[in-house]
């Protein structure tokens, strides 16, 4: 989460606007007191969830094998 100050963000609207449009939440600060947070309506890219989905796959994979085939030769199978 990224913090602004009112001045920068007052003059950088726009560009904060397509950062928050990016998934990034800004808030807004004032004095140095956070007072606004501007976030986007629709639902974001969502960080943990990925990383928990990751890590999932990851698990999943465990103990998989490409059954005494070469990456490489699956590779290569793949090419013209």
């Amino acid at each position: 989460m990224r913090e602004v100050g009112a001045f920068e963000a007052k003059n950088k609207f726009s560009q904060l606007l397509d950062q928050v449009e990016h998934g990034e939440e800004i808030v807004i600060t004032r004095r140095g007191k956070a007072v606004a947070k501007i976030v986007s309506t629709e639902p974001g890219f969502d960080r943990e969830k990925a990383r928990r989905a990751v890590a999932g796959i990851l698990e999943m994979s465990k103990g998989l094998s490409l059954g005494g085939l070469d990456i490489k030769d699956l590779i290569n199978e793949g090419r013209p």
